[in-house]
């Protein structure tokens, strides 16, 4: 079974409030829609509406006819004698959607004509497209609530209109009304009565079911649909190609042109345009919904692929992820190290393992990037040795007053605290803590450098980097502490310089410089 597809993302799907392409920018989304993702056929304008929508009109009929795809690009017209079509026309086009009454109550409200004047307004239309040489598609509009309180009416009008030059007749569910069984029951009805007529299904999103709505459309035989990029469209938007495309292959098992691997690049792309933002849980576009966050699916996935479905990412131009996290567990990790082409003992798996949840703890957002980072703090941080542990602190910060901190260290076995201000957190810990190194007769290195860093790859809300360079003794040395806070990352640095003092031993790279009290 094929399935045609036509996009309106270049015309219904710019109804969306806030949306308006440039010209250059429609016709770079009509040749990626065309050339690359190969849907069938696009929806570019709607006749009459600006200057810049004909300017963009002619751009892309002008590449289609070059590209030979200019009986695929069609735009919305209306019954307003050979006003719309010669707009078109002028424009280049060839193909017009032209935007009847699907139900009683539109016509006679709006229109406020017969069923019989309609018809022939709309053969008056017919005529003037065969003049000009331009194909002639029919929107019956309201369709959805024509069969549901006008059925006879709608049967009247494809009766009328079966044996005119039409070649598409497109079913819309204007107002996105319809469940799955109503429109399977609708479509059925349209398909048993008029089979040698081409149907669409144009489907609108009010109630999450337009997806939905076109799997029971083709599963009642129609054989085109129509779709829009990440769902774009009038308040909640059309059925998004790439849904679409997942529930017809996958579902089914229907074939169509459609290029699975150029989506989500279309998607992108679109987004950027458009402005609006793609959900991080859309199907198969989304940021998320390619990423494990439980350890027991990462586990799953390392034993025969147990939590992978048919969607799979590499179909779609993306990667499998396994998000770093409060949920992570040992295979979480060794998913992510394979992208390094790392592996860790068991022991330092445990360890990098406990880091990352610590971090998810504290709702931070942890990258496959930052993990290099986390190992290389986690592994070289060993604090077995360690004379001096920073154990407790408190900074506060209020408007009009100093920073202030209070800080308790211990120190072979033994606690001294202190509390100071300063001229901002960590200045104040540091003061606290020279008070203690004072009353102890204790030295400490003076600080001459402080670098904070995003680890290159990283997110700001996940990790800060503090490289603290120290002179003790006419000797420089370097610290580094890493942790989603940046004080709170200078202050791992500090404990490990206090520990390398303590310890009589400067490193400076991969050297090791052991100091002599009696110099």
């Amino acid at each position: 079974m094929r399935i045609e597809i036509m996009d309106t993302t270049l015309r219904d799907g710019e109804q969306m409030q806030g949306i308006s392409y440039t010209p250059v920018e429609k016709l770079h989304i009509a040749a990626l829609l065309l050339k690359e993702v190969k849907v069938d056929r696009i929806e570019v304008a709607s006749a009459r509406v600006s200057t810049g929508e004909i300017e963009a009109l002619k751009m892309i009929t002008r590449w289609a006819r070059r590209n030979n795809f200019l009986k695929r690009v069609e735009v919305l017209g209306f019954i307003d004698g050979d006003i719309s079509i010669r707009w078109i026309h002028d424009a280049g086009g060839k193909v017009i959607n032209l935007l009847c009454k699907g139900s009683l109550r539109h016509l006679e409200k709006q229109l406020r004509k017969t069923p019989e004047q309609h018809v022939d307004d709309i053969r008056g239309i017919i005529r003037k497209a065969e003049e000009l040489d331009m194909q002639v598609n029919i929107y019956l509009e309201d369709w959805s609530n024509g069969m549901i309180g006008s059925e006879d009416y709608v049967f009247y009008m494809l009766d009328s209109l079966k044996d005119d030059r039409i070649e598409r007749f497109m079913l819309p569910d204007t107002l996105g009304i319809l469940n799955p069984d109503q429109t399977y029951s609708f479509c059925k009805k349209m398909v048993e009565r008029y089979p040698s007529l081409n149907f669409d299904f144009h489907p609108h999103n009010d109630y999450d079911l337009a997806v939905a709505n076109i799997y029971a459309a083709v599963k009642a035989g129609i054989t085109g649909v129509h779709t829009t990029i990440n769902g774009l469209g009038e308040r909640a938007g059309n059925a998004p190609l790439s849904s679409v495309i997942g529930v017809l292959h996958d579902q089914l098992g229907a074939e169509t042109g459609v290029n699975e691997f150029e989506i989500t690049k279309a998607s992108k792309i679109v987004e950027t345009f458009s402005g609006i933002r793609v959900p991080v849980n859309k199907p198969v576009v989304g940021e998320n919904v390619f990423t494990q966050t439980s350890g027991v699916h990462a586990d799953g996935d390392s034993k025969d692929n147990l939590y992978f479905n048919n969607l799979l990412p590499e179909r779609f131009g993306r990667k499998r992820k396994y998000a770093l996290g409060k949920q992570s567990g040992k295979a979480t990790i060794r998913k992510n190290l394979e992208e390094f082409g790392l592996d860790l003992d068991p022991e330092s798996l445990t360890k990098v393992t406990q880091r990352v949840i610590e971090l998810g703890d504290k709702k931070e957002n942890v990258t496959t990037e930052d993990l290099p980072f986390i190992i290389s703090d986690v592994l070289g941080n060993d604090r077995s040795d360690f004379k001096i542990f920073i154990k407790n602190y408190s900074l506060s910060l209020s408007y009009g007053l100093k920073p202030f901190a209070s800080v308790q260290i211990e120190i072979d076995g033994k606690l001294y605290q202190e509390t100071s201000s300063g001229d901002g957190q960590y200045d104040a810990f540091m003061k606290a803590l020279r008070i203690i190194y004072d009353r102890l007769g204790k030295e400490l290195p003076s600080l001459t450098d402080y670098e904070v860093s995003i680890p290159p790859g990283g997110k700001t809300d996940a990790l800060v980097e503090t490289v603290i360079t120290w002179n003790f003794r006419n000797r420089e040395f370097r610290t580094k502490g890493l942790d989603g806070d940046q004080t709170e990352s200078a202050i791992k640095a500090t404990e490990k310089m206090l520990n390398i003092v303590e310890n009589n031993e400067i490193r400076i790279g991969d050297t090791i410089y052991l100091n002599n009290h009696n110099e």
